[in-house]
């Protein structure tokens, strides 16, 4: 019997069985709803600091020090109470939430700890970055958008470059893989793609949650491949290997680059559109305050928020094309199609692998696993058909 792609994909996805499978569909429409929750909290939040006044009652008192250092704690401020008004949010979406569907094991203290140094963090950084904005919007006036974005484009890639350095481990552990075949099947990968045994690593990702997954992070020196340690268990050595050669196709086509550019594109048109909208979100809310103005940082936030969702579907597509990519790079360097497809039907756990084709443009920042996997037969198809042919 000949070899039918769209038959063993059917079988993969099938595989799953229909609670599984109906499971994966309920938690992924409802982090598309999450998604709605958060503006939803992002815009009482808004309205909470404008009917209040509390960042213009800081700025008063701080109206003595210097500009950059009034900017600055104003926005930390803001960072930090905005993040304290939405705790029960937070913590719902980050934790409950993924709990309540089985994706992640994490202790509540430990998620606590966590979240509290996030936002220490998201503060330090939310406030230097902003302030580096309100000096752009005082020196460059009206092309203050344009500048912004070349702000957030040197952000994005501080960002990319420092945090397998100095954020990431705060958070988890990254170490070596353990010696045994699987470390030896990675390195010799590492070794065929050029990159060093020290760059390939793994990490306690269970911490966080039980989800299958590998990432590549970092640029020039600080470039990494990390697996997770949920990854590593569940799946064969074939399976592991199908997968670092995916992460390794990232690594070695760039494709962190790419998202620094589309980055500062939506960067820029965000900011180009808040500041033709803020004068009116202002109003609507009662506000007083301008674009230039520390205080009006809710507004202007919440404006982004809003663009941001809007420009989803295009970060999400750029992003399936990186996807598609590496998948190509995997089959094509590792020859593993059906631990790939086997690999990928693990992630269909929390992401459902059938979407509509509208569902999967707007939504899903990876191509659909059913579609990842029919890819990977149809490759197989392909080779098995020049192998008969010799």
């Amino acid at each position: 019997m000949a070899f039918d792609p769209a038959v063993e994909t059917a079988r993969y996805i099938d595989g799953l069985g229909p609670e599984a499978l109906q499971k994966a569909a309920d938690y992924t429409i409802a982090t598309h709803w999450m998604l709605l929750g958060g503006l939803i909290v992002t815009a009482i939040v808004t309205w909470i600091f404008v009917r209040t006044g509390l960042l213009e009652r800081l700025s008063a008192k701080l109206q003595n020090r210097g500009w950059a250092l009034r900017t600055f704690l104003v926005c930390m401020a803001f960072f930090l109470l905005s993040a304290l008004i939405s705790l029960p949010w937070g913590i719902y979406e980050e934790w409950g939430f993924e709990k309540s569907y089985g994706r992640t094991s994490q202790p509540f203290g430990d998620f606590i700890t966590q979240d509290a140094i996030g936002i220490a963090l998201s503060t330090v950084i939310g406030g230097l970055f902003f302030l580096g904005v309100y000096a752009l919007i005082r020196r460059t006036g009206k092309k203050w958008w344009l500048w912004s974005g070349g702000l957030a484009a040197f952000a994005a890639a501080a960002t990319i470059l420092l945090s397998p350095v100095l954020i990431e481990p705060i958070f988890n552990d990254y170490k070596p893989v353990p010696e045994g075949p699987v470390r030896t099947a990675l390195l010799t990968m590492a070794d065929e793609a050029g990159i060093p045994h020290d760059r390939v690593l793994m990490f306690d990702g269970s911490r966080q949650s039980n989800n299958f997954t590998a990432n590549v992070s970092g640029v020039f020196g600080s470039a990494r491949i990390a697996i997770s340690d949920v990854a590593l268990k569940q799946a064969s050595l074939d399976e592991v290997k199908a997968v670092t050669g995916h992460e390794i196709g990232h690594y070695v086509l760039g494709h962190v680059w790419r998202s620094v550019f589309i980055i500062v594109f939506i960067a820029m048109l965000g900011f180009f559109l808040a500041d033709r909208l803020f004068n009116r979100v202002a109003a609507l809310f009662g506000s007083k305050a301008k674009v230039e103005d520390p205080e009006g940082l809710p507004i202007l936030l919440l404006i982004v928020s809003v663009l941001g969702i809007f420009a989803q579907p295009v970060l999400n597509g750029v992003i399936r094309t990186g996807e598609s990519e590496a998948d190509a790079y995997s089959l094509r360097t590792v020859n593993l199609p059906d631990a790939l497809a086997g690999a990928l039907v693990k992630t269909a756990e929390y992401r459902y692998p059938r979407p509509s084709a509208l569902q999967e443009a707007i939504f899903y920042s990876h191509p659909s696993v059913e579609k990842r996997v029919r890819r990977a037969m149809d490759w197989k198809a392909e080779h098995l058909k020049k192998a008969g042919a010799r």
